[in-house]
C-alpha cells in the first residue's frame, strides 16, 4: 500500500510541474511477435522457407513513433522502404486478419476517445470511440530499461466477442448442420492432425483458436508522468516503455522529450467514420468471405501462416 501511495503521490507533484510548462515527447517503439509456421505439407526448399520467414518478420517487425503531450498522442507505423526483390513472400501468398498499420491511431486520454485511422483489406476507416480502460494491478517489482527506472503493471483483456464467436462459428460442421458426435470426433481428428503437423485439406479456420482474454504486462517511468504508451495502452502513472499482451511484444527504444521542432498532435480525418462495434463487424464479414472462398478452392496458395496467442 506505501508503495502505491508512493507512486500517485509523485506521479500527481510531477503532473503539476509538467502542467505549468509546454511538454511533448516522441517515443520510438519496436513491435516483435511471435508465431508458428504451417507449410501445410508441402515440399519446400530451405531457401523458400527462409524466404517466407523472412519476408513474415519483416511484417510483424515494426517501428513505431508515438508523439505525446501531457493529454493526447498519436501512434503512427515508420515508413520503410523494401529491400530490393523482396517482393510479397517471393511470389507466396500470405493471408492477414487485421486492417492495415499505416494509419495513425490518436488518443486524448482527458476526453478518454480514441481515433484510428485504418483499412479493411485496402478499404479506409476512421474508427472513433471510447478508450476502454484497463485494470491495471501495480506493483513494486521495477527493472531498468535505457536510462529509466521502471514499474511493473499487470492487466487482463478480454477478447472481443464478435471475432471470437466468428471464428467459433465456422468451425467444419457435420452436414446436418446440428453439432453432434459427429462434428466432436471430426474436431478431435483436427487435433491429432495438428499434433502431427498435417494440416493439409483443413479450413482456415479450424487451424485458429482465438483466446478468451489475454494477460498483459506493463512497464512504465514515473521519470515521464505522462498516463501514455503505445496504441491503445494507457492510464498508468507514467509512460508505457515495455508492454506484452499475448505472443506480441512492444519495446521503446527511445525517447526525445521535448523536441527543438514543435509537434503536431492531432486526430487523423481520412476515412469513413465507424466505431469499434461496427468496424469489427464488418472486419468479421470479410474474414468471413475469405474463408469461404478460401474453403471453395483457394487452398493452392502455398505456406499458411498461424499466429497463437
Amino acid at each position: 500500500m506505501k508503495t502505491f501511495l508512493h507512486i500517485i503521490w509523485v506521479f500527481l507533484a510531477a503532473s503539476g510541474a509538467l502542467a505549468a510548462q509546454e511538454f511533448q515527447g516522441t517515443a520510438t517503439y519496436m513491435t516483435k511477435t511471435s508465431l508458428d509456421m504451417d507449410f501445410g505439407g508441402r515440399q519446400m526448399s530451405e531457401t523458400q522457407k527462409k524466404m517466407i520467414q523472412q519476408r513474415m518478420k519483416s511484417m510483424l517487425e515494426k517501428t513505431f513513433i508515438l508523439n505525446f503531450n501531457r493529454t493526447s498522442s498519436t501512434y503512427v507505423e515508420e515508413q520503410k522502404l523494401d529491400a530490393p526483390g523482396a517482393a510479397a513472400g517471393g511470389g507466396m501468398r500470405f493471408m492477414g486478419f487485421g486492417g492495415g498499420g499505416s494509419g495513425v491511431y490518436y488518443k486524448d486520454i482527458q476526453s478518454k476517445t480514441y481515433t484510428n485511422e485504418t483499412d479493411i483489406f485496402g478499404k479506409p476507416f476512421l474508427v472513433e470511440d471510447q478508450l476502454e480502460p484497463l485494470e491495471w494491478t501495480l506493483t513494486a517489482e521495477t527493472k531498468q530499461i535505457g536510462q529509466y527506472t521502471c514499474y511493473k503493471a499487470t492487466a487482463v483483456r478480454k477478447a472481443d466477442t464478435t471475432m471470437v464467436n466468428l471464428f467459433r462459428n465456422m468451425r467444419p460442421r457435420s452436414r446436418g448442420g446440428d453439432t453432434g458426435p459427429e462434428e466432436k470426433q471430426t474436431d478431435s481428428i483436427q487435433k491429432d492432425t495438428v499434433a502431427s503437423g498435417q494440416t493439409g485439406g483443413r479450413s482456415l479456420t479450424s487451424r485458429f483458436e482465438p483466446p478468451t482474454e489475454t494477460a498483459i504486462t506493463a512497464w512504465y517511468t514515473l521519470d515521464i508522468p505522462i498516463s501514455q504508451g503505445p496504441k491503445e495502452y494507457w492510464g498508468l502513472p507514467g509512460l508505457i516503455l515495455e508492454v506484452t499482451e499475448g505472443r506480441t511484444a512492444i519495446l521503446c527504444s527511445k525517447i526525445v522529450i521535448n523536441p527543438k521542432e514543435p509537434l503536431v498532435i492531432e486526430a487523423p480525418s481520412k476515412g469513413k467514420k465507424i466505431s469499434q462495434a461496427e468496424f469489427q463487424e464488418t472486419m468479421a464479414k470479410k474474414v468471413k468471405e475469405m474463408s469461404e472462398n478460401f474453403s471453395r478452392g483457394g487452398r493452392s496458395g502455398g505456406a499458411r501462416i498461424m499466429i497463437r496467442n
